[in-house]
C-alpha cells in the first residue's frame, strides 16, 4: 500500500510576507503561523506557532540586505530542524550576496559560498531560488538546488507586447549568455554593451556591440541595483537609432538613485518580478508575479515530480 505523503506547511520570513502569501494562495493553502519577537537592542527570535513535526516545510524569504533578512532565514531553518521537521526547503526568490561569487581581487571573501554553507549548517535540506547572479553558485551547495529561470514568466510578457523588429540586448558582457537564450526563443538578433567601471556602481565608459537602428530593444538582466548601467545602456541605444527600449530584470534591488534614473531615462518600461518588495511604485515599472511559478515547483517537489519542463533556458 502506497504511503500517503503528509501535506507540507508554508511559512514566511517577515521581509517576504506579501510574496509568500501569494505563493501560498497559488499553492492552495494558507501560510503557517510563525512569530518574530524583537528585543530592545535589535536582536530577534523566531518561533513556529504550530506543530511541524514530520512535515516538509517551505520557508519563503528573499535574503536581500540588510543582513537581518539572511539571519531570519537561518533562524527559521534552525528552529524547524529543532522542531523535528522532516524536510526543510528554503525558498529564496532572491539569493542575496550572490555578486560575491569569486575572488576578483586579493583578500576578499566569497560571500555566496559562505551563505550556502550557513544555510546548510542551519539545516536546510533543499534550496529553491531563481536567476542566480552566477550559475556556478549551485555548486557551492551539497544539497539539491532547484534553480528556476524568470524567462518562464518573462517570455509570455514580452510576447504580449506585440512588438515587431525585436532585438535582445545585454547591458554587459557577463549577461550575454542570458541574452542569447532569450533571443533563441524570440528568434531575434542580439546586441551587447561593453562597459568599463572606475569602481562598483560607477561606469566610466560604455560601447555598443551590434546594430539597433529601427529596432524595439529588450534589455535583459538578472537584477537592477542603482540602475546606472541599464539607463545608460537605454540612452545609448536610443542615440544609436533604436525605435524603443524596454528592460526586463528579475530582481528589483533598486537602491540609491535608481528610481530617479529610471524616471529620467529613455527606458519606455521596466518589467520586474516581485522577488523583492518595491520601495515605491512608478509608472514605468510593471511587476509580473513569480508566485505561480514557485507554487508550481513546490507542488512538484512535494510530490516527487520532475521539474525539468519548467526550464526554458
Amino acid at each position: 500500500m502506497k504511503q500517503k505523503i503528509p501535506k507540507p506547511k508554508l511559512f514566511a520570513c517577515s521581509q517576504s510576507v506579501e510574496l509568500a502569501t501569494e505563493i501560498a494562495a497559488a499553492y492552495g493553502c494558507k501560510l503557517g503561523k510563525s512569530k518574530k519577537s524583537i528585543f530592545s537592542d535589535g536582536e530577534f527570535q523566531v518561533s513556529f506557532e504550530e506543530s511541524i513535526r514530520g512535515r516538509r516545510i517551505f520557508i519563503i524569504g528573499s535574503t536581500f540586505p540588510n543582513s537581518d533578512n539572511l539571519m531570519e532565514m537561518l533562524l527559521m531553518i534552525d528552529a524547524a530542524k529543532r522542531a523535528s521537521a522532516r524536510h526543510i526547503t528554503a525558498v529564496i526568490p532572491y539569493f542575496g550576496w550572490a555578486r560575491q561569487d569569486r575572488k576578483d581581487k586579493p583578500r576578499v571573501p566569497i560571500a555566496a559560498k559562505l551563505v550556502a554553507k550557513l544555510l546548510e549548517s542551519a539545516g536546510a535540506t533543499r534550496i529553491i531560488t531563481m536567476d542566480l547572479h552566477a550559475d556556478q553558485i549551485q555548486g557551492f551547495f551539497e544539497k539539491p538546488v532547484d534553480h528556476l529561470f524568470a524567462s518562464t514568466i518573462f517570455l509570455p510578457a514580452i510576447k504580449d507586447l506585440n512588438l515587431d523588429n525585436i532585438t535582445v540586448a545585454s547591458p554587459d558582457m557577463g549577461g550575454s549568455k542570458r541574452a542569447y537564450a532569450y533571443s533563441k526563443f524570440l528568434k531575434s538578433e542580439v546586441v551587447i554593451c561593453y562597459k568599463e567601471r572606475k569602481k562598483a556602481n560607477v561606469i566610466s565608459h560604455m560601447e555598443l556591440i551590434g546594430n539597433v537602428e529601427g529596432k524595439n530593444v529588450i534589455l535583459v538582466d538578472d537584477m537592477i541595483d542603482t540602475a546606472g548601467t541599464l539607463t545608460k545602456a537605454a540612452d545609448l541605444m536610443m542615440e544609436k537609432g533604436a525605435k524603443s527600449v524596454r528592460a526586463i530584470c528579475t530582481h528589483p534591488v533598486l537602491s540609491g538613485q535608481a528610481y530617479e534614473r529610471i524616471e529620467n531615462s529613455k527606458l519606455e518600461e521596466l518589467i520586474i518580478t516581485n522577488t523583492i518588495p518595491l520601495k515605491k511604485q512608478i509608472d514605468k515599472i510593471k511587476v509580473v508575479s513569480c508566485a505561480p511559478l514557485f507554487a508550481d515547483i513546490m507542488h512538484k517537489v512535494q510530490n516527487n515530480n520532475s521539474i525539468s519542463g519548467q526550464f526554458l533556458m
